[in-house]
């Protein structure tokens, strides 16, 4: 299954509704919006999709000078591909500078995500940010398609059609079906397959719904496994990000991804997104579900 650039962006999108679907209580419905499905390769909405629809929900209602520079989301209940995702906006505030609104997603009558945004206007400021760190050049990289292409028998990233829009190469690939012992850090790097509008809310976007792969499975490399191994569940339970500057999804973007921690069935990593030219412009944080059923 291929999904092009065009409808990567159109997939991201999502439409304002007169009147909520009954099953949303009337007390969250400030405005209402509606975001399409489609299998991605896991069976079930990927967590990314439902991250960049939530936030093109609150940007639709968000002056046009502010832009995100902050989310919280919790993943409450997996999506269904049966129906498309219903999202309402609450005007939480309305401030000189910042503007913060609340999401929900609905499906079937249930919350299945919740998301906390704030928005601010552009002001100069001190600047400072951690050095990127040493990474291996993009162009002498395969990308996962490629690598899928060159193996002896299908990878279960076959299935995926996300990465036909998005080109994405890791520093060192692994195939999740023969898991190694690995210290929790990975590198990959990200770029759209074609050029993209000029429209920083749509970057945002982009890199939310990018920044939830490549992410939580950092956490199992330390212990020789991955989500394709039999019996391990793992799933998404939040998503942080942070954006710090302007950026281009047109040229590439470094995700430097390390898990500090894994205890209780769940893992934390922490991600950072370089520019080529080392500029840091987003900051992800993220605890998941890695329940070992064995």
């Amino acid at each position: 299954m291929r999904l092009t650039v065009p409808e990567l962006i159109a997939l991201l999108s999502v439409e304002p509704v007169e009147e909520p679907p009954t099953e949303v209580p009337p007390r969250l419905a400030r405005k209402s919006f509606v975001g399409p499905t489609r299998d991605l390769g896991w069976g079930q909405v990927f967590g990314g999709l439902v991250l960049g629809q939530a936030l093109a929900a609150a940007d639709a209602t968000v002056p046009d000078d502010r832009l995100c520079h902050s989310l919280h989301g919790y993943f409450l209940r997996p999506g269904s591909l049966a129906e498309p995702i219903t999202y309402t906006v609450e005007a939480i505030r309305d401030g000189g500078s910042f503007t913060t609104r609340r999401v929900t997603a609905w499906q079937h009558g249930e919350a299945i995500f919740g998301l906390a945004a704030s928005f601010h206007v552009f002001e100069e400021g001190f600047e400072h940010h951690d050095p990127m760190p040493d990474a291996p050049d993009p162009d002498g990289l395969l990308s996962e398609a490629e690598l899928a292409r060159r193996a002896d028998s299908p990878l279960p990233w076959d299935r995926r059609s996300a990465e036909r829009a998005m080109t994405i190469c890791p520093a060192r690939p692994m195939d999740p079906r023969h898991p190694e012992v690995r210290e929790p850090h990975r590198q990959v790097w990200y770029r759209a397959s074609d050029e993209l509008p000029a429209d920083p809310r749509l970057h945002r976007r982009l890199l939310a719904f990018a920044s939830d792969s490549h992410f939580m499975t950092t956490a199992l490399q330390p212990h020789g496994v991955s989500w394709a191994t039999r019996g391990i569940q793992c799933a998404s339970l939040d998503h942080c990000m942070y954006f710090h500057r302007d950026f281009s999804l047109s040229e590439w973007l470094l995700y430097d991804v390390h898990s500090a921690s894994a205890s209780g069935s769940r893992g934390l990593v922490r991600g950072a997104f370089y520019t080529r030219d080392g500029r840091l412009v987003a900051s992800t944080v993220q605890e998941g579900l890695i329940r070992d059923r064995r």
